[in-house]
Protein backbone atom coordinates (compact mmCIF):
# COMPACT_ATOMS: atom_id res chain seq x y z
CA UNK A 1 0.00 0.00 0.00
CA UNK A 2 1.34 3.22 -0.70
CA UNK A 3 2.68 5.57 2.18
CA UNK A 4 0.47 8.06 1.36
CA UNK A 5 -2.36 6.56 3.66
CA UNK A 6 -3.02 7.90 6.77
CA UNK A 7 -5.24 6.53 9.96
CA UNK A 8 -7.70 8.12 12.04
CA UNK A 9 -10.41 7.63 14.67
CA UNK A 10 -13.31 8.60 16.02
CA UNK A 11 -14.07 10.57 19.13
CA UNK A 12 -17.13 8.84 19.04
CA UNK A 13 -14.85 5.28 20.65
CA UNK A 14 -14.44 7.20 23.89
CA UNK A 15 -17.14 9.63 24.64
CA UNK A 16 -19.98 11.84 23.18
CA UNK A 17 -21.41 14.20 22.31
CA UNK A 18 -18.10 16.21 20.58
CA UNK A 19 -17.75 19.52 22.83
CA UNK A 20 -15.02 22.16 22.46
CA UNK A 21 -13.56 20.27 25.76
CA UNK A 22 -13.02 17.15 23.77
CA UNK A 23 -9.87 18.49 22.41
CA UNK A 24 -8.76 17.03 25.53
CA UNK A 25 -8.46 13.73 23.70
CA UNK A 26 -6.11 14.88 20.96
CA UNK A 27 -3.15 14.34 22.63
CA UNK A 28 -3.29 11.10 23.49
CA UNK A 29 -4.55 10.45 19.65
CA UNK A 30 -1.59 11.90 18.52
CA UNK A 31 0.39 9.60 21.16
CA UNK A 32 -1.02 6.64 19.65
CA UNK A 33 0.16 7.40 16.28
CA UNK A 34 -2.62 8.27 14.32
CA UNK A 35 -2.87 11.12 11.65
CA UNK A 36 -6.57 12.25 11.89
CA UNK A 37 -9.08 12.26 14.46
CA UNK A 38 -12.87 12.07 13.33
CA UNK A 39 -14.90 14.84 14.74
CA UNK A 40 -18.77 13.76 14.89
CA UNK A 41 -20.78 16.92 14.85
CA UNK A 42 -23.91 15.70 16.84
CA UNK A 43 -24.57 19.76 18.81
CA UNK A 44 -22.63 22.31 16.29
CA UNK A 45 -23.39 25.07 18.64
CA UNK A 46 -21.81 22.77 21.44
CA UNK A 47 -18.53 23.75 19.41
CA UNK A 48 -16.03 26.17 19.41
CA UNK A 49 -14.29 25.95 15.94
CA UNK A 50 -11.26 28.06 15.93
CA UNK A 51 -10.53 26.62 19.64
CA UNK A 52 -10.66 23.28 18.04
CA UNK A 53 -8.78 24.33 15.39
CA UNK A 54 -5.93 25.70 17.14
CA UNK A 55 -5.97 22.00 19.40
CA UNK A 56 -5.72 20.29 15.71
CA UNK A 57 -3.01 22.43 15.05
CA UNK A 58 -1.32 22.14 17.76
CA UNK A 59 -1.21 18.31 17.81
CA UNK A 60 -0.32 17.91 14.22
CA UNK A 61 -3.86 15.83 13.61
CA UNK A 62 -6.20 16.52 10.64
CA UNK A 63 -9.90 17.17 10.90
CA UNK A 64 -12.27 14.45 9.63
CA UNK A 65 -16.02 16.06 10.18
CA UNK A 66 -18.81 13.01 10.16
CA UNK A 67 -22.52 14.14 10.72
CA UNK A 68 -25.02 12.83 12.49
CA UNK A 69 -28.45 12.40 11.38
CA UNK A 70 -31.95 11.28 13.65
CA UNK A 71 -34.89 11.91 12.55
CA UNK A 72 -35.10 15.86 13.22
CA UNK A 73 -32.33 15.70 10.06
CA UNK A 74 -33.91 13.77 7.62
CA UNK A 75 -33.84 14.39 3.65
CA UNK A 76 -36.05 11.75 2.83
CA UNK A 77 -39.22 12.90 5.54
CA UNK A 78 -42.88 13.94 4.08
CA UNK A 79 -42.10 17.14 5.96
CA UNK A 80 -39.96 20.19 4.37
CA UNK A 81 -39.59 21.69 7.40
CA UNK A 82 -37.88 18.50 8.51
CA UNK A 83 -35.53 19.15 5.20
CA UNK A 84 -34.95 22.42 5.87
CA UNK A 85 -33.70 21.75 9.62
CA UNK A 86 -31.09 19.40 7.87
CA UNK A 87 -29.89 21.54 5.48
CA UNK A 88 -29.21 24.40 7.95
CA UNK A 89 -27.51 21.92 10.16
CA UNK A 90 -25.29 20.31 7.19
CA UNK A 91 -24.58 23.71 6.44
CA UNK A 92 -23.37 24.37 9.98
CA UNK A 93 -20.91 21.49 9.44
CA UNK A 94 -19.74 22.78 6.01
CA UNK A 95 -18.67 25.87 7.84
CA UNK A 96 -16.88 23.78 10.42
CA UNK A 97 -15.37 22.20 7.75
CA UNK A 98 -13.71 25.28 6.32
CA UNK A 99 -12.83 26.30 9.73
CA UNK A 100 -10.63 22.76 10.24
CA UNK A 101 -9.43 22.80 6.50
CA UNK A 102 -11.29 19.35 6.04
CA UNK A 103 -12.20 18.90 2.33
CA UNK A 104 -15.61 16.81 3.00
CA UNK A 105 -18.60 16.03 5.03
CA UNK A 106 -19.18 12.49 6.14
CA UNK A 107 -22.26 10.56 6.49
CA UNK A 108 -25.45 8.87 5.63
CA UNK A 109 -26.84 12.16 4.83
CA UNK A 110 -29.43 10.39 2.77
CA UNK A 111 -32.06 9.46 5.45
CA UNK A 112 -32.00 9.20 9.04
CA UNK A 113 -30.00 6.68 11.12
CA UNK A 114 -32.30 3.79 12.28
CA UNK A 115 -35.37 4.75 9.51
CA UNK A 116 -35.47 0.96 8.92
CA UNK A 117 -39.08 0.03 7.12
CA UNK A 118 -41.14 -2.19 5.25
CA UNK A 119 -42.82 0.48 2.77
CA UNK A 120 -44.30 -0.45 -0.73
CA UNK A 121 -42.09 -0.02 -3.70
CA UNK A 122 -44.15 3.63 -4.63
CA UNK A 123 -43.26 5.42 -1.29
CA UNK A 124 -39.53 3.85 -1.73
CA UNK A 125 -39.11 5.77 -4.74
CA UNK A 126 -40.71 8.56 -3.58
CA UNK A 127 -38.17 8.49 -0.84
CA UNK A 128 -34.83 7.67 -3.09
CA UNK A 129 -35.99 10.63 -5.15
CA UNK A 130 -36.50 12.85 -2.84
CA UNK A 131 -32.79 11.82 -1.47
CA UNK A 132 -31.52 12.48 -4.90
CA UNK A 133 -33.10 15.71 -5.14
CA UNK A 134 -32.06 17.36 -1.83
CA UNK A 135 -27.62 16.29 -1.54
CA UNK A 136 -28.04 17.50 -5.29
CA UNK A 137 -28.84 21.21 -3.69
CA UNK A 138 -26.67 20.20 -0.42
CA UNK A 139 -23.75 19.54 -3.10
CA UNK A 140 -24.44 22.38 -5.20
CA UNK A 141 -23.41 24.25 -1.31
CA UNK A 142 -20.53 21.84 -0.77
CA UNK A 143 -19.16 22.99 -4.69
CA UNK A 144 -18.73 26.23 -3.44
CA UNK A 145 -17.47 26.11 -0.36
CA UNK A 146 -14.69 24.07 -2.20
CA UNK A 147 -16.07 20.71 -0.42
CA UNK A 148 -17.51 17.53 -1.14
CA UNK A 149 -19.82 15.39 0.99
CA UNK A 150 -19.26 11.45 1.35
CA UNK A 151 -22.44 9.19 1.17
CA UNK A 152 -22.46 6.30 3.56
CA UNK A 153 -24.33 2.40 3.15
CA UNK A 154 -25.71 1.96 6.70
CA UNK A 155 -26.42 -2.18 7.16
CA UNK A 156 -30.46 -3.07 6.54
CA UNK A 157 -30.93 -2.45 10.33
CA UNK A 158 -29.71 1.04 10.62
CA UNK A 159 -31.32 2.11 7.20
CA UNK A 160 -33.95 0.67 4.44
CA UNK A 161 -32.46 3.41 1.08
CA UNK A 162 -29.20 3.01 1.05
CA UNK A 163 -27.36 -0.34 2.48
CA UNK A 164 -24.43 -1.29 -0.24
CA UNK A 165 -22.02 -0.33 -2.41
CA UNK A 166 -23.81 -0.74 -5.15
CA UNK A 167 -27.06 1.31 -3.54
CA UNK A 168 -24.49 4.20 -2.67
CA UNK A 169 -23.11 4.09 -6.69
CA UNK A 170 -26.29 4.26 -7.58
CA UNK A 171 -26.99 7.18 -5.58
CA UNK A 172 -24.06 9.13 -6.54
CA UNK A 173 -24.48 8.47 -10.54
CA UNK A 174 -28.60 10.20 -9.97
CA UNK A 175 -26.80 13.03 -7.82
CA UNK A 176 -24.49 13.65 -10.80
CA UNK A 177 -23.15 16.21 -9.27
CA UNK A 178 -19.16 16.24 -8.70
CA UNK A 179 -19.48 17.06 -5.23
CA UNK A 180 -21.42 13.55 -4.48
CA UNK A 181 -18.98 10.92 -3.19
CA UNK A 182 -18.36 8.09 -0.78
CA UNK A 183 -17.71 6.82 2.45
CA UNK A 184 -17.66 2.92 2.81
CA UNK A 185 -17.77 1.45 6.76
CA UNK A 186 -16.28 -2.04 7.10
CA UNK A 187 -18.66 -2.73 9.97
CA UNK A 188 -21.46 -2.40 7.71
CA UNK A 189 -19.79 -3.83 4.38
CA UNK A 190 -19.17 -7.01 6.75
CA UNK A 191 -23.01 -7.61 7.03
CA UNK A 192 -24.06 -6.41 3.91
CA UNK A 193 -21.40 -6.80 1.14
CA UNK A 194 -20.81 -10.63 -0.34
CA UNK A 195 -16.96 -9.74 -1.58
CA UNK A 196 -15.10 -6.67 0.05
CA UNK A 197 -12.72 -6.36 -3.06
CA UNK A 198 -15.16 -5.97 -5.30
CA UNK A 199 -17.56 -3.57 -3.04
CA UNK A 200 -14.52 -1.18 -3.03
CA UNK A 201 -13.21 -1.40 -6.62
CA UNK A 202 -17.45 -0.76 -7.34
CA UNK A 203 -16.71 2.54 -5.49
CA UNK A 204 -13.47 3.47 -7.00
CA UNK A 205 -12.43 6.83 -7.54
CA UNK A 206 -15.44 8.56 -5.67
CA UNK A 207 -14.45 6.69 -2.66
CA UNK A 208 -13.25 9.59 0.00
CA UNK A 209 -12.86 7.52 3.51
CA UNK A 210 -12.88 4.35 4.76
CA UNK A 211 -13.91 3.33 8.36
CA UNK A 212 -13.03 0.10 10.05
CA UNK A 213 -14.53 -1.90 12.60
CA UNK A 214 -14.39 -5.89 13.59
CA UNK A 215 -17.77 -7.13 12.45
CA UNK A 216 -19.04 -7.43 15.74
CA UNK A 217 -17.96 -3.52 16.06
CA UNK A 218 -14.81 -4.40 18.31
CA UNK A 219 -11.18 -4.13 16.85
CA UNK A 220 -9.76 -4.66 13.58
CA UNK A 221 -8.03 -7.88 13.59
CA UNK A 222 -10.24 -9.42 16.46
CA UNK A 223 -12.93 -10.85 14.37
CA UNK A 224 -14.40 -12.70 11.29
CA UNK A 225 -13.78 -9.82 8.80
CA UNK A 226 -12.16 -10.96 5.81
CA UNK A 227 -9.06 -8.04 6.08
CA UNK A 228 -7.45 -9.66 2.46
CA UNK A 229 -10.21 -8.63 0.26
CA UNK A 230 -10.34 -5.25 2.06
CA UNK A 231 -6.68 -4.73 1.66
CA UNK A 232 -6.82 -5.77 -2.06
CA UNK A 233 -10.04 -3.54 -2.61
CA UNK A 234 -7.97 -0.55 -0.98
CA UNK A 235 -4.60 -1.57 -3.56
CA UNK A 236 -6.82 -2.04 -6.75
CA UNK A 237 -8.40 1.28 -6.54
CA UNK A 238 -4.31 2.99 -4.80
CA UNK A 239 -6.45 4.36 -2.17
CA UNK A 240 -4.54 7.46 -0.79
CA UNK A 241 -7.81 8.52 1.93
CA UNK A 242 -7.92 7.94 5.59
CA UNK A 243 -8.19 4.78 7.00
CA UNK A 244 -10.27 5.54 10.48
CA UNK A 245 -11.40 3.47 13.39
CA UNK A 246 -15.29 4.14 14.59
CA UNK A 247 -17.18 2.42 17.48
CA UNK A 248 -18.46 3.67 20.09
CA UNK A 249 -18.12 3.08 24.10
CA UNK A 250 -21.36 1.18 26.30
CA UNK A 251 -20.31 3.98 29.09
CA UNK A 252 -22.35 6.59 26.52
CA UNK A 253 -25.91 5.48 27.38
CA UNK A 254 -27.54 6.82 24.73
CA UNK A 255 -25.34 6.58 21.54
CA UNK A 256 -24.43 2.96 23.09
CA UNK A 257 -28.15 2.39 22.68
CA UNK A 258 -28.84 3.75 19.41
CA UNK A 259 -26.07 1.40 18.26
CA UNK A 260 -26.82 -1.57 19.83
CA UNK A 261 -23.75 -2.15 21.79
CA UNK A 262 -24.82 -3.61 25.07
CA UNK A 263 -20.64 -4.36 26.94
CA UNK A 264 -17.55 -3.76 26.38
CA UNK A 265 -16.05 -4.46 22.89
CA UNK A 266 -12.29 -4.15 23.91
CA UNK A 267 -10.46 -4.51 27.47
CA UNK A 268 -10.38 -0.41 27.22
CA UNK A 269 -11.48 2.24 24.83
CA UNK A 270 -7.90 3.02 24.70
CA UNK A 271 -6.92 -0.51 23.93
CA UNK A 272 -9.14 -1.04 21.15
CA UNK A 273 -7.45 2.03 19.62
CA UNK A 274 -3.98 1.45 20.11
CA UNK A 275 -4.34 -2.52 18.97
CA UNK A 276 -6.56 -1.66 16.27
CA UNK A 277 -4.57 1.06 14.67
CA UNK A 278 -1.00 -1.36 14.85
CA UNK A 279 -2.99 -4.34 13.51
CA UNK A 280 -4.10 -1.50 10.44
CA UNK A 281 -0.46 -0.51 9.86
CA UNK A 282 0.39 -3.82 9.73
CA UNK A 283 -2.07 -5.08 7.12
CA UNK A 284 -1.65 -2.10 4.90
CA UNK A 285 2.14 -2.00 5.32
CA UNK A 286 2.09 1.50 6.15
Amino acid sequence: MSTNLKFGVSTWLWTSPFTTDTVALFPKIKAMGFDAVEIPVEYPEKIDGKKVKEALDRHGLKAIVCGAFGPSRDLTHDDAAVHKNCFDYIYQCFDLCNTWDATFLAGPMYSAVGKARMVPPDQRKIEWERAVKNLRTVCVRAQQQGLAIALEPLNRFESDLVNTADDVVRLVNDINHPSAKILLDGFHMAIEERNLEQAITKAGNNLIHVQVAENYRGTPGTGQTPWASFKAGLEKINYQGVVSIESFTPEVKELAGAVCIWKNLAESQDAFASDGILFLKKLLNA
